[in-house]
């Protein structure tokens, strides 16, 4: 088992009123108990002026018992006897499973006095710690995965508990501990924050754990080290990660791979979800939660892949505050994202540089597992998997400051491409030049699934090597030929049309050898130029 450090003792909750006042745990609770002593059994619904108000004692209770913090537009309280949590003030929903501030007061008030505090009396205590916390400290409050205030190279991830416990991933090293004020991070909780188990340190090393994952996880041994991969990377905060499609024919265990890889750093009781039916909906979910996990997809429409580019990136939604005319929310993400699919359709170039495919192949019925035992198999194994991925970060984490000046070329997700040659360095993997390889597919599949690339390629190799054309798009509107089978809707119609196809097709044609570019503006228009070269393969 692995060895706990708490550097903060957090007491649990307890029933009995007489033995919480004579420990003394909690000040806000003798405070508000020494308030109401002289209270008579039924209190009255007019007070005297000589006694205190509720609305005083419930804002005494908030005021001795918790600190303020302002963080992402909003106020957060935080016990000061208890873990790194960060509660919001008013959420109905209690901030997942941390409770609210309003939530605490309530419960504070009842075990202090025995009576049940009015809501006219909560809501102005409310009001008045709100008001009063506005001057408080401005400090940056996390999700599940937070880098160090002072060694960037270290991480935290948050284990979803009650009392804060969270781990402290250095170069080299990682700890179980709960972050003293000012030594860790604040996380703040959703209903989408599940409980992770404490981490089991293997006295082999990581390959006890990462072994009991491979031999649970659904994946053939190519695919098996761009999963752990991709785990790893689900580790480090605000770093562009790609998007894990894991594709394959009905029946392989896309799902239930899918369903491991974000339960494996997202808690027990993490879902996978359907595509909603707008962008702000799916925003929402997309920023209250660690991984995004959408299963099933039978295409990739246009908005769609717009948001999941920008959502492995980082991106931000501003949009109007419920119940205002004059006010903005803004959600702010940048997560680890997966999505099955057995066929994802075309998929536009942006998202296919940011796409990490893991295909998948049949599963005989000799190899296939019954879901109780599969899944038991996993929770028995989580705590040693995670001790096993947390010891292979450490060792990854203390080579990630060499590969910048060691890796001589480097993929749009430069960041992805140095964590894993640190993590070729620490394996012996290939998941480099496996990650490259399968970026060079997926311009293939680029190509061929836009006719207006598919076109321009085809044209512009014929000639001999080099070659340079230039002129404007209705010019080249009518030398391209149309590819077989295309349908009428998806060629361009209009020069400018074709200029903004071409502008998206750039990326992938350039891979392959053909130069796009616009030129300065003329009178005559912008014309356009297109180069070819040799290619230069990454395979």
């Amino acid at each position: 088992m692995t060895e706990t450090t708490a550097q903060r003792t957090v007491p649990g909750p307890s029933t009995e009123h007489e033995d919480r006042s004579e420990a003394g745990d909690y000040p806000a609770a003798e405070a508000a108990a020494a308030m109401t002593a002289h209270l008579p059994q039924r209190e009255e619904h007019k007070s005297d002026s000589g006694r205190p108000r509720q609305a005083d004692i419930l804002r005494t209770i908030g005021e001795t018992g918790y600190r303020f913090v302002r963080g992402e537009q909003t106020i957060y309280a935080v016990q000061i006897d208890g873990g790194p949590i960060a509660r919001p003030i008013r959420s109905k929903g209690g901030g997942g499973g941390t409770g609210s501030l309003r939530q605490c007061l309530i419960r504070e008030y009842v075990l202090s006095t025995g009576r049940t505090p009015s809501q006219a009396a909560l809501a102005d205590a409310i009001a008045a710690l709100e008001a009063m916390a506005m001057d408080s400290e401005s400090q940056d409050v996390h999700l599940r995965v937070a880098g160090d205030q002072v060694d960037r190279w270290t991480t935290w991830l948050d284990l979803g508990r009650s009392d804060g416990l969270s781990v402290c991933i250095e170069r080299g090293s990682w700890a179980v501990l709960i972050p003293q004020h000012g030594e860790g991070p604040l996380w703040r909780r959703s209903r989408l924050v599940h409980e992770l188990p404490v981490p089991e340190r293997s006295a082999v090393g990581w390959q006890h754990g990462v072994e009991l994952l491979r031999q649970i996880l659904p994946v053939s041994a190519e695919s098996y080290p761009m999963v752990v991969a991709w785990c790893l990377a689900a580790l480090r905060p605000d770093m562009p990660r790609p998007l894990a499609g894991i594709l394959g024919e009905q029946g392989t265990g896309k799902s239930t791979l899918c369903r491991m890889m974000v339960r494996l750093v997202d808690g027990s009781k993490a879902h996978l979800r359907s595509v909603p039916k707008s962008e702000d909906d799916l925003a929402v979910t997309t920023a209250a939660g660690w991984c995004l996990a959408l299963d099933n997809l039978s295409g990739m429409p246009g908005w769609l892949s717009d948001f999941l580019s920008r959502a492995v990136t980082g991106d931000a939604l501003t949009k109007r505050e419920l119940y205002s005319d004059d006010d903005v929310v803004i959600l702010i993400y940048q997560r680890p994202v997966l999505l099955t699919s057995i066929e994802i359709g075309v998929l536009q170039g942006d998202l296919a540089e940011r796409m990490l495919p893991i295909q998948l192949e049949p599963i005989t019925g000799k190899n296939r597992r019954t879901e109780r035992r599969l899944w038991e198999s996993f929770h028995s194994s989580h705590p040693e998997i995670l001790g096993g991925l947390l010891d292979l970060a450490a060792l990854v984490w203390a080579k990630l400051p060499e590969a910048s000046d060691k890796l001589a070329e480097r993929p749009r997700m430069a960041d992805w491409a140095e964590m894993l040659w640190a993590l070729d360095e620490v394996t012996g993997w290939h998941t480099l030049d496996t990650y490259a390889g399968a970026q060079e597919d997926l311009v293939d599949d680029v190509i061929e699934g836009d006719p207006v690339a598919t076109s321009v390629l085809r044209w512009a190799t014929s000639r001999l090597t080099p070659w340079t054309w230039e002129g404007q798009a209705a010019q080249l509107l009518n030398e391209l030929e149309v590819p077989p089978n295309t349908e009428e809707k998806d060629w361009p119609r209009t020069p400018a049309v074709l200029s903004a196809r071409l502008q998206r097709a750039a990326p992938a044609l350039r891979r392959r050898g053909v130069d796009v570019r616009k030129l300065p503006r003329t009178k005559n228009g912008r014309p356009l130029q297109i180069t070819t070269q040799p290619v230069t393969s990454n395979r």
